[in-house]
Parts: C-alpha cells; sequence; structure tokens
C-alpha cells in the first residue's frame, strides 16, 4: 500500500469584494441632513439641485428624491426651479421640544430608579465622551453624546412606547443642541456639570433629586428661547 501524500496548494488570496455603495439618493439624504443638524447648512440657506449633484457626485434626480423627504421631515421647504431652503428652528419648536423632553424625562428618571449598574456605568462613559469632544471644540460630537446620555435613561425606564416616542425627536434635538452651544459656548460646561449632578442622583437612588435635576437642566432652553440670560 502506497502513502499517499497531500501537499497543500498556494493559492492566491482572493480579492476582497468591493463595498457597496448605499443608493444615491440615500447618499443625498444623509449629506444634506447630516450637514442641517451640525448647522454646515444653517436656516436660511437656499440649497440647489446642481450643487447638491456635484457635492455628492450624483445626477439631479436622487437629489429631487432626498429633497422631497427631508421636506417631509421638516428640515427643509422645496420651492420649484429655485432650490430648497433650510427651515430654521422655531421658538414654538423648541418651546414644543422641551415641554415634550420634560414629560418624558421626568417620568423615565424616576422609572430608572433603583439604577441597574450597567445603566450607572454606560452613563459614565458617555459623560466621558462630552467632555473629550468638548476638549476638542467638536460641538456636533457633543451634541450627539449629550443627547444619547439623556436617551439611555429613557430607553431603563422600562417603556418601549415611550423610548420609541423620543427617539422621534432625535433629529430636532440634535439640532438644537448644536444651536445652543453655538449661541452659549460657555453652557457646554454647564451642561456636563448638570449631567454630572443627575448621575449622582440617580446613582445614589433618589429618583426626586434626579426628576429635579432634569428640570433644572431643561429650563436653561427656554431661558435661551427667550434670550434671557443667567
Amino acid at each position: 500500500m502506497h502513502s499517499c501524500c497531500i501537499y497543500p496548494v498556494r493559492m492566491s488570496p482572493a480579492p476582497a469584494p468591493a463595498t457597496k455603495q448605499p443608493p444615491a439618493a440615500d447618499r443625498v439624504y444623509m449629506h444634506v441632513k447630516q450637514a442641517v443638524l451640525d448647522r454646515r447648512y444653517e436656516g436660511g440657506t437656499l440649497l440647489t439641485e446642481g450643487e447638491l449633484a456635484e457635492a455628492v457626485g450624483v445626477s439631479r434626480t436622487p437629489v429631487r428624491e432626498a429633497l422631497l423627504k427631508l421636506e417631509v421631515e421638516g428640515l427643509l421647504k422645496l420651492y420649484p426651479k429655485k432650490g430648497a431652503l433650510v427651515l430654521a428652528v422655531s421658538a414654538q419648536e423648541t418651546a414644543d421640544v422641551v415641554e415634550t423632553r420634560l414629560l418624558v424625562e421626568e417620568f423615565a428618571v424616576r422609572r430608572a430608579v433603583p439604577a441597574p449598574e450597567h445603566l450607572i456605568v454606560r452613563l459614565q462613559e458617555l459623560l466621558a465622551e462630552q467632555k473629550a469632544h468638548a476638549a476638542a471644540g467638536d460641538l456636533a460630537a457633543v451634541a450627539v453624546s449629550d443627547r444619547c446620555f439623556h436617551a439611555e435613561i429613557v430607553r431603563n425606564a422600562g417603556n418601549e412606547i415611550l423610548a420609541r416616542l423620543y427617539d422621534q425627536m432625535r433629529d430636532r434635538q440634535l439640532r438644537m443642541g448644536v444651536a445652543v452651544m453655538h449661541a452659549q459656548p460657555d453652557r457646554i460646561a454647564k451642561n456636563i456639570a448638570e449631567h454630572q449632578e443627575m448621575l449622582d442622583a440617580i446613582r445614589d437612588g433618589d429618583g426626586e433629586r434626579a426628576a429635579h435635576c432634569v428640570r433644572q437642566h431643561l429650563s436653561w432652553v427656554k431661558v435661551l428661547v427667550r434670550g434671557d440670560d443667567r
């Protein structure tokens, strides 16, 4: 009986599959939406189909599709043959968002206490992220970590319907957050300090103190909308 030897065959590695890009309309949608949220396209800016098509590297057809979707979301107003106007955040919209946040977040923070250890750890991580982004001067990233801090508390309240309702305000919260930080740069440090107070109250198991921290924290937005300072 002859032994049979099997020799390894050296084969050339298969080429890595090319990364599939999202559809053109989706790329335009994300480009414009992100620019609106982080204020690269501020309220009052008129966007043209030609400029957006060139910026993203697509034809005008997917640009129109993306702009229609963004108009439905309330970020733009379309004007035929002219372009799309980026809508500014109104005082009424801000007041409505703050009122809704108060209703949701005060309830949620009470329900989140006593807090599980994983919530405390996650809030600490988000607070550290917010500090790092603030030190780097990245206001858009600060707004994201700020919003995530509050959303994490809402998600841990144990009410999925409420969490989904809160998520529907995400874009408005991010846009308003960046606007507030541009208008009042010193507010960033105050936000971080107030988040720390909120975290301390949650860690201590004091739901009423945590709810009070939420009210104090959100009251600043109303003050800034009125143009006051304190």
